[in-house]
């Protein structure tokens, strides 16, 4: 009897990034909000808003739910990242 060994790594290596530098303030920010689009992500989300707003002056928040909660966001999401100052991703059950 023979015995076929697959290996299930991927041969392509990931991009490479880094950290995005520390923001001094969040004040007049746009801050994303990214959600995996369960329940629990709504009341959190929501309660953050106001936080941020009140006590740190973010002027916009920007709320994207994803289509696949156990997928990464969808590309349209991805590309819109770039225009925001700070992402909170989220997931809730």
């Amino acid at each position: 009897m023979n015995f076929r060994v697959l290996d299930p790594t991927n041969e392509a290596a990931p991009k490479a990034g880094g950290r995005a530098p520390r923001l001094a303030s969040l004040k007049g920010k746009t801050v994303g909000f990214i959600s995996n689009g369960k329940e629990g992500t709504k009341r959190y989300f929501a309660h953050l808003e106001a936080m941020l707003r009140a006590e740190l002056g973010v002027a916009e928040i920007v709320m994207r739910t994803k289509s696949n909660y156990s997928a990464p966001a969808d590309a349209p999401i991805m590309a819109e990242v770039e225009q925001w100052d700070a992402v909170v991703a989220g997931i809730g059950d």
